[in-house]
């Protein structure tokens, strides 16, 4: 493993999450906040969405792989892919980099979130919450659903790793199925919970939303943040866990 600038390693995590949050919560912001052009434009307008800000995330984040979520970061560090000092630099740049994404799509959206009455909805473009409120089962829906996340990214490894010279590097060629992966998971397993399946961008726009003067905010409802934290990470954990059994049995 070759030497990596920490400075550039931070700063490129940092811009990609912000990359991540500002279209994520952007194309949310677009779809539920009242008065704007693709008001009502549906749940899979949120997942494209979201999959292309996948996609704009990784292609801006190459030199520290683009990991952009504290799931995948687990998982690699896990793996042997980064050192402890990598995944501490790579989870303070995201959760910088998440609440920076989502004050940007705050100051994007300002006249929308002062015409939107609902304090519910206001917090919807910030972070996620639960259909139906049952921690233990929300859990499970985070775990299963970054478990698919993480298990698929490293199955793109045995298709041959794109090398770009730094550890854990998803590289550009596989921008594109990552972002895929992730409007699928939000198509099949976002309803119950909204798909967190990534700590930092739930938690740093939940402090960017309890912290911004948004007119008639309400609750950050902190009560369910632990949910998509550490839901999140235990899904990253078990699935660079089994991904070299059940990979190898797979492919055997």
């Amino acid at each position: 493993m070759q030497d990596v600038n920490l400075g550039l390693y931070f700063l490129s995590e940092l811009v990609g999450t912000a990359m991540l949050l500002l279209l994520g919560g952007g194309v949310v912001a677009n779809v539920i906040l009242k008065g704007t052009k693709g008001n009502g434009g549906g749940a899979l307008m949120i997942n494209w969405g979201w999959g292309l800000a996948v996609f704009a995330g990784v292609l801006v984040s190459a030199y520290s792989g683009a990991q952009l979520n504290p799931a995948v970061s687990i998982g690699l560090l896990i793996a042997g892919k980064i050192t402890f000092t990598h995944f501490l630099v790579a989870i303070a740049a995201q959760l910088v980099g998440a609440f920076l994404g989502a004050v940007l799509c705050w100051l994007a959206y300002k006249d929308h979130f002062d015409a939107e009455p609902d304090p519910a909805t206001k917090l919807g473009v910030f972070s996620t919450g639960p259909a139906i409120r049952s921690y233990g089962w929300n859990l499970i829906t985070e775990i299963i659903g970054t478990f698919v996340l993480v298990f698929v990214i490293f199955a793109f490894a045995d298709y041959g790793d794109v090398q770009i010279g730094v550890p854990g590097g998803l590289g550009p060629l596989t921008a594109v199925p990552v972002a895929l992966l992730v409007v699928g998971i939000g198509a099949s397993l976002g309803g119950p919970t909204g798909y967190a399946i990534n700590p930092a961008r739930d938690l740093g726009p939940r402090i960017a939303h309890a912290i911004l003067p948004i007119k008639g905010k309400g609750s950050s409802d902190w009560s369910y943040s632990w949910v998509p934290v550490v839901g999140p990470l235990i899904g990253g954990a078990l699935a660079a866990l089994a991904s070299p059994i059940l990979l190898h049995l797979a492919s055997v």
